[in-house]
């Protein structure tokens, strides 16, 4: 009878423990490439402007940033939820500076991944 209970009791502790974890957030992370003739120069007011005209102002936004390697860009996002990252991926396509930012990169090679904050 102890084993059971104490099998609940780690159970129920680790589903809190996934609880939790949503609960202090999610970090999204995105990569993708310039396309070729695309300069650093060039794209990065314009993922200023996704950041300031649509990114920053969605629900549940926390903080974004940006770095590169080569012709590589990395995006990382902080969000309250998982749903306030899909609501603002949902949206994405209607932003006024989408067009350009789509146009700029191998949509090929974007990646994003999305991790429950844990601490």
């Amino acid at each position: 009878m102890k084993s059971v209970l104490f099998a609940s009791l780690i159970l129920f502790s680790s589903m809190t423990g996934a609880v939790m974890a949503q609960d202090k957030g999610v970090v999204e992370i995105v990569t993708m490439n310039l396309k070729d003739g695309v300069s650093v120069e060039a794209f990065a007011p314009v993922d200023k402007a996704i950041e300031d005209q649509h990114v920053s102002k969605q629900p549940g936004f926390v903080s974004r940033e940006t770095a590169v390697s080569g012709r590589k860009w990395l995006v990382v996002v902080h969000w309250k939820s998982v749903d306030a990252a899909q609501a603002s991926m949902d949206s994405f396509a209607k932003a006024p500076a989408a067009a350009q930012f789509m146009s700029m990169i191998d949509a090929s090679s974007m990646t994003m991944t999305r991790y429950d904050v844990i601490r």
